[in-house]
């Protein structure tokens, strides 16, 4: 039997939108390359914690989420992936039965965060997750998305800087848990 080829490259294909001078930059990825799996499907298991495995990244699932459709950040330490941020446009999600409740769909203004994760060890410590996202939202706003939404823990989006509940759904992919269907302006 012929094996499967995944086309991945060896190394990661980015552009740098960010860096410090303490080793520390913000990726957006091109192309994921095989020496940045291992880090991606390590911090994917937080992500299973809260979806019973639905958002467990391997090597079946790996290009759903990072592809020429998605928009994937690395959040990179000491040459290390310690976090990502997914976004993707909501166009793109027109045949899943939650966009419909989405207004602003069909309008190209609209930037969906399908996943967003920092390595335990990395959150609530030297500004990693703040840094990610801040990047993330300004990167957006000069790509002209008027909008970022996406799901979260029911009571979350109210921490958000103008923000909107549009849809609460009471059991989110299995998770057992509500979550909010939330859009911030930009």
């Amino acid at each position: 039997m012929e094996q499967l080829t995944l086309n991945i490259t060896e190394e990661s294909d980015v552009k740098i939108i960010a860096s410090s001078a303490f080793n520390f930059r913000i990726e957006l990825v091109l192309q994921i390359g095989h020496n940045d799996l291992d880090d991606v499907f390590e911090i994917s298991k937080d992500l299973a914690d809260t979806f019973n495995n639905n958002f467990l990244l391997d090597e079946n699932n790996i290009h759903k989420y990072f592809n020429n459709k998605t928009l994937p950040f690395f959040a990179r330490y000491k040459g290390r992936v310690i976090g990502y941020i997914i976004g993707v446009p909501i166009e793109n999600f027109k045949s899943e039965s939650w966009a419909r409740y989405d207004t602003n769909l069909g309008k190209d203004n609209t930037l969906y965060t399908c996943a967003y994760i920092m390595k335990k060890k990395y959150r609530g410590v030297g500004g990693y997750s703040k840094t990610l996202k801040k990047i993330y939202i300004n990167w957006a706003k000069k790509q002209n998305y008027k909008f970022i939404s996406g799901h979260v823990k029911q009571g979350l989006s109210k921490q958000f800087k103008k923000s909107e509940i549009i849809k609460i759904f009471n059991n989110w992919y299995k998770s057992n848990s509500p979550f909010e269907y939330y859009r911030r302006t930009l």
